[in-house]
């Protein structure tokens, strides 16, 4: 595992060194055609920054960071990104309950992409993102109090966050542009992420320095990796629209493998970036049987999101607001919220997230106990990151947080009265594109 570890944490370093910075469109608002400069156009557009890019296709604000390693070949573009934190977790330092673990691990994700310009208005573009979540903390995820969604062995995993599969991304897309405000795309990803939910949360500015997943994870952005999806958009101006085919099934917990595509389900998405600073969507979404333990269970998710980002001076200012909402036939709905910011300055960032989210008693395994039931759980987390050396373009950070729970008094004979998460973490990561 150490020689492992060593390999994950040293092999990014030949990509990132090739390209130390670049400049991005002094506009974001504006219509100018970039394409004549190599690198700074959008995954889906040759009309729009890069910055813009989120997950998936969604759209981030223009004025947020770009974090990563670029570098050309003949007429390609190539860009290489990711996130690795090495970390001691303890879920409920106070021991106050009985539910919160401790442990080392590692979460982490790589990604790499290409585009290339296709004729005087076409663009192809592809993704690849990887993870070993499984190898650096197991097949049964991390600990996380109040954590719920998926499986393994058979049984729900609950307060613990499910490692994300070795292949998170493989996908191809092209894009005609039919003048300088309007273009149309067509994206598909086996895996890959539909058209619903905001940009996920491994990939928004405010939360690049947080190493858990938040627990609204499965009500609003959990079907960024999904076995099978086929998007269609189009743009127009500040607006775009989209709609997506995809597999409704949540990954395996076999996390080296290719589940098998179903096309059961449905989403669309409407985005709107009124200027540099901000990116609203909202969508919607049919997922057919997404927890394998609940094959008879479909789901209606419904979402809503604003995105905030400023440049400042020798940092930046990210900022997420975010509702979703799941409804099941027989059950009530469940809501969720978030809020979600970072401050970044020099080599110093702080950052912090609130949700608010309705677990039911199905969701943590205690039917038995309490029969159909809704607990409302709380949760607070506040931490730093400060760098603390560069090698080329990668940069080596320390950080810490710690979180507070408030949840049902029913439950502190399980989890105790506000229990309380401690983390320490090394984190390596790509310096800022400036």
């Amino acid at each position: 595992m150490k020689k492992l570890l060593y390999l994950v944490l040293l092999s990014p370093i030949a990509v990132f060194s090739q390209h130390d910075h670049m400049q991005m469109a002094p506009d974001s608002t504006s219509t100018h055609n970039h394409s004549e400069m190599p690198g700074m156009n959008h995954a889906f557009s040759l009309n729009l920054p890069m910055s813009r890019n989120g997950s998936g296709t969604s759209w981030l604000p223009d004025d947020s960071p770009i974090y990563g390693g670029m570098f050309h070949a003949k007429d390609w573009m190539f860009m290489a990104h990711g996130n690795l934190f090495v970390r001691y977790n303890h879920q409920d330092v106070s021991r106050k309950g009985s539910r919160g673990a401790e442990e080392f691990d590692a979460p982490n994700w790589f990604m790499f992409m290409g585009q290339r310009k296709v004729g005087e208005k076409g663009l192809f573009h592809f993704n690849a993102m990887f993870s070993f979540d499984a190898l650096t903390g197991g097949n049964s995820g991390y600990p996380l109090l109040f954590q719920s969604g998926e499986a393994y062995r058979g049984n729900a995993l609950v307060d613990r966050q499910h490692p994300h599969d070795l292949f998170s991304e493989l996908s191809v897309s092209y894009t005609q542009a039919f003048s300088e405000k309007s273009d149309v795309f067509v994206y598909v990803g086996y895996p890959g992420e539909p058209a619903l939910g905001p940009t996920a949360f491994m990939h928004r500015p405010s939360a690049l320095y947080n190493p858990d997943a938040p627990l609204t994870h499965h009500w609003v952005d959990a079907t960024h990796i999904t076995f099978g999806v086929a998007t269609i958009g189009y743009r127009y101006s500040r607006f775009k629209i989209e709609a997506s085919s995809f597999t409704g099934r949540e990954p395996d917990e076999h996390r080296y493998n290719f589940d098998t595509p179903r096309f059961d389900s449905y989403s669309a998405r409407l985005s709107f970036n009124p200027n540099q600073n901000w990116s609203l969507q909202v969508s919607h979404g049919f997922l057919k049987s997404p927890e394998a333990l609940h094959l008879n269970e479909d789901v209606n998710r419904t979402t809503t999101s604003a995105n905030y980002a400023k440049k400042l001076e020798n940092g930046s200012f990210n900022a997420v607001a975010l509702w979703g909402m799941n409804k099941s036939a027989g059950h009530d709905s469940e809501n969720a919220a978030l809020l979600e910011a970072s401050w970044q300055k020099r080599k110093l960032a702080i950052y912090g997230r609130y949700e608010f989210v309705e677990k039911s008693s199905e969701e943590l395994s205690l039917e038995n106990t309490f029969g159909e039931r809704i607990f409302p759980v709380n949760v607070i987390t506040l931490g730093a990151n400060y760098e603390l050396l560069s090698v080329g373009k990668l940069r080596l950070a320390g950080g810490g947080q710690f979180s507070v729970y408030a949840a049902s008094s029913s439950l502190d004979n399980l989890y105790g009265k506000n229990p309380v998460a401690v983390e320490a973490y090394i984190r390596l990561y790509p310096g800022l594109m400036m």
